[in-house]
C-alpha cells in the first residue's frame, strides 16, 4: 500500500506589479489579464484531496483557475512577507534608502520599522504549515496543494526539501508548481525533510 504524502506548492500567477519587479507582499493585487488567461487554459492531473490558499486576491484567483472544481481552504498564514512602506516600489526606487540598504545586506536578521521581520515571517508560515498538516490528519488526506507566494515557497523548500539549499537558491516561476513527496505519513508527521522533489506538469489545453 502506498503510504506516501505529497504536498504541492503552487506560486500564484503574474500581476502587473510583478511585471514591474516591484516589492509585492500584502498589497492585494489581482492577476494580470494574460496570467488569468494562461492559467484558465492549463490542464493537469489534479490528484489533490485538499487545496489551501493564501487569502490574497492573486492566490485566490489562481486557486480558482487551477482547482475550479474544489473549494480551497483559506489560510492568511500563507501570505507573502509584508514589505510595509516598500510595497509597490522597485529596487531602483528604494536604492539609497538606509533602511533598505541595510536590509538588502542581511534580510534574515535586519529589522526595519513597518516591514515584517524574517523571524516573524517564518514563524507565521510554520504556523500555517502546522494547521494544514493537522487538516490532512483530520481528513485522512495524503495529497495537499498550497497556492501561495514566492517567499513562502522558498522558506518551505529551505526547511523541507530533500536537498539543503539557501533561501535564494530556490525558485518556482509564477503560475507553476513543485511537489514535495514524503515516503510515509510517519516521516511527514515527524516533520522530516521530504524524500523527493518533482515539478508539477502543467500543459496547455489544445482544445481550449
Amino acid at each position: 500500500m502506498d503510504d506516501s504524502v505529497v504536498v504541492a506548492l503552487f506560486r500564484h500567477g503574474l500581476t502587473e506589479l510583478n511585471k514591474q519587479k516591484a516589492y509585492l507582499g500584502w498589497t492585494d493585487a489581482p492577476l494580470c489579464d494574460e496570467a488569468s488567461s494562461d492559467l484558465a487554459n492549463l490542464i493537469f492531473n489534479r490528484p489533490y484531496e485538499l487545496v489551501v490558499t493564501s487569502d490574497l486576491k492573486r492566490c485566490l484567483q489562481t486557486a480558482n483557475l487551477l482547482f475550479s472544481e474544489q473549494d480551497a481552504i483559506v489560510l492568511q498564514e500563507f501570505r507573502e512577507m509584508n514589505f510595509g512602506p516598500w510595497e509597490g516600489k522597485t529596487y531602483a526606487e528604494l536604492a539609497g534608502d538606509s533602511y533598505f540598504e541595510a536590509w538588502i545586506g542581511d534580510p534574515f536578521n535586519v529589522t526595519v520599522p513597518g516591514v515584517e521581520s524574517y523571524s516573524n515571517f517564518s514563524k507565521r508560515i510554520e504556523n500555517g504549515w502546522k494547521q494544514a498538516a493537522a487538516m490532512m490528519t483530520d481528513k485522512q488526506s495524503k495529497r495537499l496543494a498550497i497556492v501561495t507566494h514566492g517567499g513562502v515557497i522558498r522558506h518551505v523548500l529551505s526547511k523541507y526539501a530533500h536537498s539543503q539549499k539557501g533561501f535564494w537558491e530556490w525558485s518556482v516561476p509564477h503560475g507553476n508548481g513543485i511537489e514535495m513527496v514524503w515516503s510515509s505519513k510517519e516521516a511527514f508527521r515527524r516533520d522530516e525533510r521530504c524524500t523527493l522533489l518533482r515539478e508539477v506538469l502543467l500543459t496547455e489545453n489544445q482544445n481550449g
